[in-house]
């Protein structure tokens, strides 16, 4: 999946790594991880475009088209992400085989692509995730707007969930909510009760995750340089960091 170490769209992996015989998933790292798809807020608001069923419309596809064949061009994610099952499921499911075709490729690159016609005035039509750096660059409801979908439709593996699971702040985008937690091995949990309390309270905002892949993908990526963005990090939240190393402590009755 795209969403990072989310929880629902990395259900497979976690069984292949040994699922709860050999590991177990503590607390929650970050909250929010949303997805689904995005266009600029200029088009959207010119010819009002909420929701992806409106590009059943030859005409609002037509305006998202890049490559002269009529259909809009939706940025989608790299053969092999889960979210490329979930874009092509939704295709079918909301009857836009017709008027949209899935463009998918290397994710970076076809950002990058979006990028570029965002700047020069062009309508631009995208999946995305968060935590991502893309946020911080086309920021919703400034450059972009979220499409809400017209119903909940999702393939087999993940048939029982609802427009519960897939709404956020009362819009349905069509993709499951995720959480970002962190997975450990169990045996290595049952010998540290202090690490296994301090997983179970670090939370970091997606907001700050989106900053901290901005800065990698601008070249700051060396472990020092991730190293010196998360002591930054910890400093900025002293006072949080704190109470946590202190609760975490309790857990085990002596010193870390």
């Amino acid at each position: 999946g795209g969403g990072g170490g989310g929880e629902k769209s990395h259900i497979e992996f976690f069984e292949n790594a040994g699922g709860s015989k050999k590991l177990e998933r503590v607390g929650v790292l970050t909250p929010d991880g949303i997805q689904g798809y995005q266009i600029d807020k200029k088009t959207a608001d010119k010819y009002n475009i909420t929701n992806l069923q409106q590009f059943k419309d030859p005409k609002i596809a037509k305006l998202f088209d890049t490559d002269g064949n009529g259909k809009a061009n939706l940025i989608g994610c790299n053969p092999g992400w889960f979210c490329e099952v979930v874009i092509d499921h939704h295709l079918k499911a909301y009857g836009l085989e017709d008027t949209v075709e899935h463009i998918r490729g290397q994710y970076i690159v076809l950002l990058a692509d979006v990028m570029t016609r965002y700047k020069q005035g062009e309508s631009i039509m995208y999946y995305t995730y968060q935590p991502h750096w893309i946020s911080t660059i086309l920021k919703p409801d400034q450059d972009i707007i979220w499409l809400e979908v017209p119903f909940t439709s999702l393939p087999e593996s993940q048939k029982g969930l609802t427009e519960k699971d897939t709404s956020v702040d009362g819009k349905n985008l069509g993709f499951t909510v995720d959480r970002q937690r962190i997975v450990a091995n169990k045996k290595f949990l049952a010998a540290n009760p202090v690490a296994k309390r301090w997983f179970e309270l670090v939370q970091i905002p997606a907001e700050d995750i989106n900053l901290e892949s901005l800065k990698i993908k601008e070249g700051e990526s060396s472990p020092e340089d991730i190293r010196r963005h998360a002591e930054e990090w910890v400093e900025n939240r002293q006072e949080l960091f704190d109470s946590w190393v202190e609760e975490a402590k309790k857990a085990g009755g002596d010193s870390i």
